[in-house]
Order: structure tokens, then C-alpha cells, then sequence
């Protein structure tokens, strides 16, 4: 009799035990699944570092995401990477903004929350976002996976107006809902905290070095060397270009010149007042002019193609004659970032080429240290916000 009660008692223990295993489990599926669909998901509280003024310092902010819709992802940004373009805009270089608006359009980060018609990313993914999060999508350029062209005007990261005409927020931030379309997959072999400054300063020179077919015997000039350019150079070598940079007198250094034959680039000019750059005429196939301050275009334009990407302010715009282009049919062109479709296909070369950007890292607060050191041309090369960084 005894034995039969130890008996029962151990059977309805093992009972108890499997059926409340049960409950706990089915009630993390349950979170589980709610959480993946997106069902009651947001909106989200978040906080940032936001600029007020023009001129005052970035202060600390807190906000709110919206809350999924059918299509959206919700990420938790880990990294943040500070672009020049940031600081221009919060200064006013490129037009009127709303303030407090927080910046940052080279967001890495995990996905935490999908809606329920997304189907590209699960929860865990590792993402990224770039310069825009939204497109008209109808327009030919977005038809043809130019939503960086679109005719109709994206919708950018931040300081744009978005659909419920609220005003995008950036990546300054611990928290973003983005639709699908506009995110980005990181490659398992890439550094999370290195893959943000590629979906903006990697982007930007990626894709003119593509459009303008760059490749093996081809000859290219990369004309500053920061975050964009020590990029371009790593791009540019990995293409099978041989690669030559120029810099400035006033910026450059021993070690700029060491870094530059680093990321792969055959020989350093300097550019200085006096310099014969007669003897380089037609010399490149491709210029890829990253400088973002007022220079004399006459002295590039005729070695052969040229494109600016480098952009500063809107009121120092930089002139050329009106015989340089004509003499020699050489052209002047411009480019900006690129679209989703040619953003993934840039990771997806870094990845197989270990390409990635040289970054320091720092803390939410230590943003406008950092942006004082990128305006007195100190960043080597990029500065990456790290939420999880203290101090």
C-alpha cells in the first residue's frame, strides 16, 4: 500500500510537471508568435540624441516609433554611423529642417518585432537601413530599383515627411520601424558595428564606380581620402582598378599617405597650388571626386571623366570654365547613393572582398566631440555611435 502511494504520488508529480512544462511552453509560443507577427506590437519608446538649432549642441530626446503595420519591421539599432551629411543638415548647409530632429542614416541593428505580411526578415535578422525608408515605388526610376532617383522624391531617413506627415526620425537613436522594402540584410561575415557607414559612405562610392563599369586595366583618381574615400580606394582595388589618390597639402599627413597605399591605392598626389598636373591629362578613366569643399574643378576635368559625390554647403557651390569640358569632350557628372536592390549587392561584395570601413566607436553622448572632430577633418575614418557604449 505503501509503495502504491509513493507510486501515485511520483506519477502525478512527472504529471504536473509535464503538463505545466506544457503551459510554459505553449505560453512562449504563443508571446512567440505574437511578437513575430507584429499582432499588438508598438508604438515604441525611444530616445535619441536630437539637434534643437543650427548652431546649439545635439541634446538628449525622448520619442516614440509608430506602431507595426502589415509590412513593417521593428529594429532595435545597435550602431549608428556619423556622416558629414549629418552636421550639414542639423547646420542648415542644405535647406530649413524642423527641429528637434535627430540624424543618422547608417543604422545597424536586430530585428525585435515583424508585421504580419513581411516576409523578407525574421525576428533576430541582422539589418541595416540606409539613406531612405520610403519611394513613390511607381516612377521608373524606382521601377528599375533607382528609389535614390525617385521622381516623385523618396522618403529619407530623416527630415523628410512621411506618409501620416510626421517628420522621419534618424538613427541617432535606440529604436526604428521601417517597411520592409527599405531594410537591408547584413551578411553574417560582416562587423555589425562596421556595416552602417557602407549603407551611406559605402554606397555612395560603390555605386558610381559600377555605373561607370570600373574594372580590371581600368585607371581610377580617388580625390580625398576620409570616409568616403578610404572606402572608394578599397573598392576601386577590389574591382581590379589600379587606383591613384589625391589629397590636399593643408590635410595631408605621412600616415594619410601610409593609410591610402593601405587600402590599396599605387601612388598619392598631393594637390597644392603650383602642382603641374599637366603630365596626368587623360591619364585616369575615371575621377571619383569625394572633396566636399569649394576646389578647383579645372585642374580634374581634363584628365577624363569626373564625378562629384563630395557635397558641402549649397552656398559655396565650386564653378569650372566654360572651354574645359569642350576642348577635350570630357565629361562632368555627379552621382548620389543608390537603391535597395544595388545597396544589397555592395554588402554582399563587401563580404566577399573584406571590405569594410576603419571606425571608432563612441557613446550616445560623445556625439558632439565626435562632430567636432569630423568639421576639424580628425575622423579616421568613421565615427560609429554604439547605444550600448557607456558614457
Amino acid at each position: 500500500m505503501k509503495q502504491s502511494n509513493n507510486t501515485s504520488r511520483r506519477e502525478f508529480l512527472h504529471q504536473s510537471a509535464v503538463l505545466g512544462a506544457g503551459a510554459v511552453l505553449a505560453q512562449s509560443s504563443n508571446l512567440f508568435a505574437e511578437k513575430s507577427s507584429g499582432l499588438g506590437n508598438g508604438p515604441y519608446p525611444a530616445e535619441g540624441m536630437a539637434g534643437y538649432s543650427e548652431t546649439g549642441p545635439l541634446q538628449f530626446l525622448k520619442f516614440q516609433r509608430r506602431a507595426l503595420g502589415p509590412k513593417d519591421v521593428a529594429i532595435k539599432i545597435h550602431y549608428c554611423g556619423v556622416c558629414h551629411s549629418d552636421i550639414h543638415t542639423i547646420h542648415g548647409d542644405w535647406g530649413n529642417i524642423h527641429y528637434p530632429q535627430i540624424v543618422g542614416h547608417e543604422l545597424a541593428g536586430e530585428v525585435v518585432a515583424i508585421g504580419t505580411s513581411v516576409s523578407k526578415f525574421d525576428v533576430g535578422s541582422r539589418v541595416g537601413v540606409g539613406t531612405m525608408v520610403d519611394s513613390c515605388r511607381h516612377c521608373p526610376e524606382c521601377l528599375r530599383g533607382s528609389e535614390n532617383y525617385c521622381e516623385n522624391g523618396n522618403t529619407q531617413t530623416y527630415g523628410s515627411k512621411d506618409r501620416d506627415g510626421s517628420i522621419t526620425q534618424g538613427g541617432y537613436s535606440t529604436f526604428v520601424v521601417v517597411d520592409e522594402d527599405f531594410v537591408l540584410s547584413i551578411p553574417a561575415s560582416i562587423d555589425l558595428a562596421g556595416a552602417g557607414p557602407l549603407l551611406r559612405a559605402g554606397i555612395t562610392t560603390y555605386s558610381p564606380l559600377r555605373h561607370w563599369s570600373v574594372a580590371p586595366g581600368k585607371k581610377v583618381l580617388v580625390a580625398g581620402l576620409g570616409g568616403l574615400g578610404h572606402l572608394a580606394v578599397q573598392f576601386a582595388t577590389k574591382m581590379g582598378a589600379d587606383v591613384t589618390v589625391v589629397t590636399t597639402v593643408v590635410t595631408t599627413t605621412p600616415d594619410k599617405e601610409e593609410d591610402a597605399r593601405r587600402f590599396g591605392a599605387k601612388d598619392v598626389l598631393i594637390n597644392k597650388d603650383g602642382a603641374d598636373w599637366s603630365k596626368y591629362k587623360r591619364a585616369f578613366d575615371f575621377i571619383l571626386d569625394m572633396i566636399p569643399y569649394q576646389h578647383d574643378l579645372d585642374r580634374f576635368l581634363p584628365l577624363l571623366t569626373f564625378c562629384r559625390v563630395g557635397v558641402g554647403k549649397l552656398t559655396t557651390p565650386n564653378e569650372y570654365g566654360q572651354m574645359t569640358t569642350v576642348l577635350e569632350r570630357t565629361s562632368l557628372a555627379g552621382s548620389n547613393t543608390g537603391g535597395v536592390r544595388e545597396t544589397q549587392e555592395m554588402l554582399d561584395f563587401c563580404a566577399t572582398q573584406n571590405i569594410k570601413p576603419q571606425i571608432t566607436k563612441i557613446p550616445m553622448g560623445g556625439i558632439n566631440e565626435a562632430w567636432s572632430r569630423v568639421i576639424a577633418k580628425q575622423a579616421r575614418y568613421r565615427f560609429v555611435m554604439d547605444m550600448a557604449m557607456k558614457g
